[in-house]
């Protein structure tokens, strides 16, 4: 999640455990500073691109070594806060909360986190909510602000503070309940046009859960499913866009499975990846952040050359985030309303349309040897 979100959690948690000890106030801060601790991975020094993606929430944000740590935090605590010198055992529950929510609210999105670091590094990314969703952090933040301008909690302040953390974690639960519902509509819609797709998954659209993603690959495409959860059937749409071309295919299932950047890559996208041509560029997206055509990371990882495929030193590709009308189309999809994105508009697969076999299963060209 971004970093207000991870400090407004951070400090209602703060609160909730310190707050009556030490102040709100001091608690606010406190739980605020832990619960940022973790992201300051993003300052660690990494060799290339590709390490510095697939390494970004692994140690600071493994539960175990939240266990580690807690105690020399603990400690670091108790000699700041002098109230807590008999309160041990609150010091370092403190730490070990703040530290560990933040994991596990990350791991609620859709990049994934490595819980378990360093014994099992596979990234847990469910994807149940957006990386910024203002009807999660609003009601933590607003405790957070309030906080800071206090230094004692009333009775109001509390029955406050609890009732933020019932909505922000009831609409935790929602979005995980929300989205199995969402991935049988995308299998249903896919079903329709004749698709078994090889790997699918719901993630919500940018701010809301009450707009959906559907994503689905096969051998060669990709699909995006839009679900508005307020509108009708006939409310949903269907894109269908070329996830890898023919003339690389085979390189790519052969490089798919050999030690370097692009298997990397593919490995942490867990499959849900595209390869574009961009002139004699081969450029890799993962599927999952971002919109068609705003993939959040891109990176060129080989370059086409006299019909002979050569790995190039990976180079991350940015991309503007938003194209015209995509806000007009993300509000009418939040009220349940059907727009065509018009970015993605030639992809638009018409209802009722089957997709016939060889669309999906093209002719594979010889492998370059």
């Amino acid at each position: 999640m971004d970093s207000v979100t991870q400090f407004a959690l951070g400090a209602t948690v703060g609160v909730a455990v310190l707050g009556r000890r030490v102040g709100v106030r001091r608690a606010a801060l406190t739980g605020g500073l832990l619960g940022t601790f973790p992201d300051l991975d993003v300052f660690w020094p990494s060799s290339n691109p590709v390490e510095s993606f697939v390494t970004h929430r692994s140690a600071t944000h493994s539960l175990l070594m939240h266990a580690l740590v807690t105690p020399l935090l603990g400690e670091a605590l108790i000699r700041i806060h002098k109230k807590l010198s008999d309160q041990r055992a609150l010091a370092y529950l403190v730490v070990f909360v703040c530290l560990t929510t933040h994991a596990l609210l990350d791991s609620l999105t859709i990049y994934g986190t490595q819980l378990f670091w360093p014994i099992w590094k596979e990234p847990v990314g469910l994807g149940s909510i957006f990386i910024i969703d203002p009807v999660y952090t609003l009601p933590l933040l607003a405790i957070t602000i309030w906080a800071l301008f206090r230094t004692e909690g009333s009775s109001a302040f509390y029955k406050s503070m609890a009732a933020a953390i019932v909505i922000s974690s009831g609409y935790l639960a929602w979005g995980a309940v929300a989205q199995d519902h969402i991935v049988d509509i995308g299998k249903r819609e896919l079903s329709k046009l004749g698709v078994e797709p090889e790997h699918i998954i719901a993630t919500p659209v940018p701010l809301s859960t009450l707009f959906w993603r559907v994503i689905a690959t096969d051998r060669t495409n990709d699909y995006s499913i839009y679900i508005p959860i307020l509108g009708a059937d006939e409310n949903i749409t269907v894109y269908k866009t070329e996830r890898i071309p023919s003339s690389i295919l085979c390189w790519a299932e052969m490089t798919r499975h050999t030690e370097g950047p692009f298997k990397t890559l593919a490995d942490f996208a867990d499959g849900f990846f595209r390869l574009d041509i961009d002139g004699q560029d081969i450029r890799y997206s993962d599927l999952r952040m971002g919109l068609s055509h705003t993939y959040a990371f891109q990176y060129l990882v080989a370059r086409s050359n006299a019909e002979v495929i050569e790995p190039i030193p990976v180079q991350r590709v940015e991309s503007g985030r938003r194209h015209p009308g995509d806000m007009d189309w993300l509000k009418a999809g939040i009220m349940g309303n059907r727009m065509i994105r018009s970015i993605e508009q030639k992809n638009l697969v018409e209802p009722n349309t089957a997709i016939s076999v060889a669309q999906i299963e093209p002719t594979t060209p010889l492998c370059n040897s």
